[in-house]
């Protein structure tokens, strides 16, 4: 009886690992957030304008230097943390599971989907950047405090986790995706990875990962791009897109090829970060 209360508290109690994990993955959030945001706003104008990427550049170029970065805030909190909590979380809930058990594709699955859902609950910063980011509420928000005391003031906390149901779907399977791809590459190279090596695999998994769960993010932006109204179900927006889009599937891929672009760089300087200072705090 003993030993299984020492092994639950062991189980629930954060330990030192926990807490560098998250500050591996924080520091390389903040490095890739810098570097991506404007490629970032590129992808999200030709998601929400079904426009192509030379005419989303041409309407963010009109609007000015100064607003290239509006919205920046929302995606370095909400991408810091998230990152932060992804690997922390995803690393930590697989360790505490091998111990009970033997399973290893379940262990990732539900430890997957566990980060992904905690990370989910973050998303009312990544609402707010939607709205900053969208042109029609330009006038309308100021920043991103603004935002959200218009949202809690006029509509309460619910409306800022409209569009819940597509990321926790996105989250969890890419976080799966990209961890077990992550984990497989790791075998092939062995010691002979570098700080180069780590760039390419974190940019080819995250680049993969990315395209293939990038409908969500269409019906995702799709749902927060509105304010008050009915909660709309997932699958009924999925219809409303693909009806607008002429019936073809390949519409939700519209940007995804910058998309996979942006996700190449991010991912691979996410990931390069992240072992690299993973090698620093876990050699003290």
């Amino acid at each position: 009886m003993t030993s299984q209360n020492v092994s639950l508290k062991s189980l629930l109690t954060l330990n030192n690992n926990d807490f560098k994990e998250f500050v591996c993955g924080w520091g390389a959030a903040v490095i890739n957030v810098s570097i991506t945001f404007p490629i970032n706003k590129i992808v999200f104008r030709q998601i929400l304008e079904d426009v192509p990427a030379n005419i989303a550049f041409q309407q963010i170029s009109r609007e000015g230097i100064r607003l290239i970065y509006r919205g920046i805030l929302p995606p370095l909190c909400q991408k810091t943390l998230s990152v932060s909590v992804m690997f922390s979380m995803y690393e930590g809930c697989k360790e505490r599971l091998c111990t009970l058990t033997n399973n290893d594709i379940l262990t990732r699955i539900i430890a997957a989907h566990f980060a992904g859902t905690v990370e989910a609950i973050l998303m009312p910063l990544e609402r707010v950047q939607t709205l900053l980011q969208d042109w029609r509420y330009h006038n309308k928000l100021k920043n991103t405090s603004h935002a959200f005391k218009y949202l809690l003031k006029n509509y309460g906390i619910s409306e800022c986790y409209r569009g819940l149901v597509p990321i926790i779907y996105r989250n969890s399977c890419s976080n799966l995706m990209f961890f077990i791809l992550k984990e497989q590459s790791k075998q092939y190279v062995g010691e002979q990875e570098s700080l180069f090596t780590s760039f390419i695999n974190g940019a080819l998994i995250g680049g993969l990962t990315s395209t293939i769960f990038y409908p969500m993010n269409v019906i995702k932006i799709h749902m927060q791009s509105k304010i008050g109204g009915n909660f709309e179900k997932f699958m009924t927006i999925t219809r409303e897109i693909y009806v607008e889009r002429n019936r073809s599937v390949m519409s939700f891929y519209k940007g995804a090829h910058l998309n996979c672009m942006r996700s190449f760089i991010s991912w691979g300087v996410i990931n390069a970060s992240y072992d690299f200072l993973k090698t620093i705090m876990f050699s003290q």
